[in-house]
């Protein structure tokens, strides 16, 4: 019985996998290479579609050409920005100055068991541990000089990352109308509208995000703020507006923010630090678990669930990156979920709006 012949492959179809694998090889490494360059145009075109609509009520009430709408518009949020900075800033300038005055001060309360700090120094032991561990800390303080050169790298790269993603975002938003117009143009009619009702849905999510993130925000200021007046802590308005400001980050923004306030509150007094502590640990699980998904899905039209389950993801993924636009991105992903749905099942709505 003869053996049926093997069917020969063409050479051109392995010639075509070959240049298939190669150029995706090469795309995975450009995308690597380029991978800051990437998150930076991430972040400027979050920033672009959270300003958009501010941009254009600036064209429509103020009837203003696009450049100077989106001039007068970074010129204001700049401001705002610097005002915010400035409250900030010069109080703990101010603090910081006085603080150095008072270190000797501190220094010899701790040696004598007096005040908050040497009361502290007593009850965990803390002089004890620093003699025993003295030499280690003396090794340390001498490494803190070595990483010097490391910390102006990084403040250097981060200015550039900042400058970068805030003339990104400008442009954007100046040349955003002519991009669309230009890349709808290309579509047939049906199809470019399909894209922009897409796109608008998409754009509600993030600005819907912005704006459940600043009412979260907002709520945990104002009780910061009232926790720290009850306690007779010091510039509390100034720590309020720094917690407020941390909180924009999911998770770990507020940690962030308790661990400032809790130790200007240590250092007014035990009990005062002691109840800010027990307030920013009860408050953080309202606002992980209950706040935040409750508020963020009434905005980005998003389970609960789905809320926390994508920033538990965004942030095991890409850390704090990953936890600012993981909500955003699990909103647009929504969107166009619903949209091959209703296409496929023929319920487009009239209207376009985020949601299920």
């Amino acid at each position: 019985m003869a053996t049926p012949a093997r069917e020969r492959v063409p050479v051109r179809t392995i010639a075509a996998a070959i240049a298939m694998v190669l150029a995706t090889v090469v795309a995975v490494l450009f995308v690597m290479k380029v991978e800051r360059i990437l998150i930076w145009l991430a972040v400027s075109v979050f920033l672009a579609t959270a300003l958009w609509p501010l941009v254009g009520l600036a064209e429509r009430r103020l009837r203003l050409p696009r450049s100077l709408a989106v001039t007068v518009v970074f010129l204001v949020v700049g401001a705002a920005l610097s005002a915010v900075i400035a409250l900030l800033v010069y109080p703990l300038i101010t603090e910081g100055t006085k603080f150095a005055d008072q270190l000797p001060g501190y220094v010899q309360d701790a040696k004598d068991g007096k005040g908050p700090v040497g009361d502290l120094v007593q009850r965990f032991h803390i002089d004890t541990y620093v003699q025993q561990h003295k030499q280690q800390l003396q090794d340390q303080a001498k490494g803190f000089g070595a990483s010097a050169a490391h910390v102006l790298t990084v403040i250097a790269s981060t200015v550039a990352a900042v400058v970068s993603i805030i003339v990104l975002t400008f442009l954007l938003l100046l040349e955003g109308p002519k991009l669309l117009a230009g890349s709808l143009s290309q579509l047939s009619r049906d199809r470019a509208d399909r894209v922009s009702r897409v796109g608008k849905d998409c754009a509600r999510a993030v600005t819907g995000y912005m704006a459940g993130n600043l009412v979260i925000s907002v709520i945990c200021g104002v009780l910061t703020y009232v926790v720290l007046l009850a306690t007779g802590v010091p510039y509390a308005g100034v720590i309020a507006v720094f917690v407020a400001i941390a909180d924009l980050v999911p998770l770990i923004g507020a940690s962030v923010g308790a661990v400032i306030a809790g130790a200007v509150a240590f250092l007014h007094s035990v009990p005062a630090g002691l109840v800010v502590v027990v307030f920013f640990v009860v408050y953080q699980q309202l606002e992980n678990h209950l706040l935040q998904p409750v508020v963020l899905s009434r905005t980005v039209k998003i389970n609960p669930l789905a809320v926390l389950v994508s920033i538990l993801l965004g942030v095991e993924l890409a850390g704090i990156l990953g936890a600012l636009l993981a909500i955003p991105v699990a909103g647009i992903i929504q969107v166009l979920v619903r949209d091959l749905y209703d296409t496929r099942t023929q319920r487009l709505k009239p209207e376009p709006t985020t949601g299920a």
